[in-house]
């Protein structure tokens, strides 16, 4: 009996939140390592399952990038990366697409498994546009965002449909681009002007000692970065992921979270309880 009052508790506690973001927007991008595991990923499909569900506009980016590593080692294609950015060559960018459309195909058909409503979009299919990324070395294939047509994203959103988007984009040549999921989920979520734009990542969030769980950084706000980056408690994947979360909030988005998809119902507890699990950025 006890444990059942503890379930009810549970979803009182959420009633004010369901009620605060119900019609708004979410993004949240999920890729990497934690994408190619089946446990993780029905646990996090089946939260956005349940956002839909109470009314919560969801947007999903995929990343791929194990994926495609893996694919490129087998074709005997070593894959390079420069700064972090996959090189893609014209072989890698056939390898990309397939990969990403695979993987689409597959989130798409498990949440519809799961009981939700989806729809599959690719990046490069007239909703996201591109120039050629500058650096200090020519990376091939690799786009930087200029525009997000948005009005496709919302026809589907209207229809009550969880949105999942592959990270591709185009030229005004017409020529398919690779794009950083991170940058793609960070620039769609402030064209939508979303609520919230959630990180799922394989760590607790920002930690001040990472060997030290009981040392989350639960809300940190965009003018304390510089100084933690400066301080080396945000260093390495984490700065990109960071940068995300601070592009989307000067994009009017509310809140950014960076969130351990390898805790069971990550996202609801981070939502939809007063605590959260993960950490929180805000202007």
């Amino acid at each position: 009996m006890e444990n059942i009052i503890k379930k009810a508790s549970v979803l009182v506690e959420a009633i004010p939140y369901i009620h605060a973001f119900r019609g708004k927007v979410f993004v949240i991008k999920y890729g990497g390592s934690i994408l190619d595991d089946s446990k993780i990923r029905k646990n996090v499909l089946e939260d956005i399952v349940f956002l839909s569900y109470v009314g919560i506009r969801t947007i999903l980016i995929h990343g791929g990038g194990p994926q495609i590593s893996t694919r490129l080692k087998e074709i005997g294609v070593k894959p390079e990366f420069h700064d972090g950015i996959r090189v893609t060559d014209k072989q890698t960018l056939k390898v990309v697409s397939e990969e990403l459309d695979k993987l689409n195909k597959q989130i798409v058909t498990e949440i519809k498994n799961l009981k939700g409503d989806a729809t599959g979009l690719k990046g490069e299919e007239n909703i996201i546009y591109v120039i050629k990324k500058k650096a200090a070395r020519d990376l091939g294939y690799v786009g930087t965002i200029t525009t997000i047509e948005k009005e496709t994203i919302e026809s589907h959103l209207k229809r009550g449909r969880i949105t999942v988007i592959s990270p591709l984009g185009l030229s005004k040549e017409k020529q398919v681009h690779n794009i950083n999921a991170d940058e793609v989920a960070s620039a769609i979520a402030a064209a939508m002007e979303a609520e919230k734009f959630v990180l799922l990542t394989n760590v607790q969030g920002v930690m001040r000692n990472p060997d030290d769980s009981k040392s989350l950084i639960s809300t940190l706000k965009v003018p304390e970065v510089a100084g933690l980056i400066k301080d080396k408690i945000i260093d390495g994947g984490m700065i990109p992921k960071v940068d995300a979360c601070i592009e989307a909030l000067n994009g009017n988005v509310r809140k950014a979270h960076i969130v351990d998809a390898r805790i069971q119902h990550a996202l609801l507890l981070e939502i939809f309880t007063d605590l959260g699990i993960g950490t929180q950025i805000i202007k």
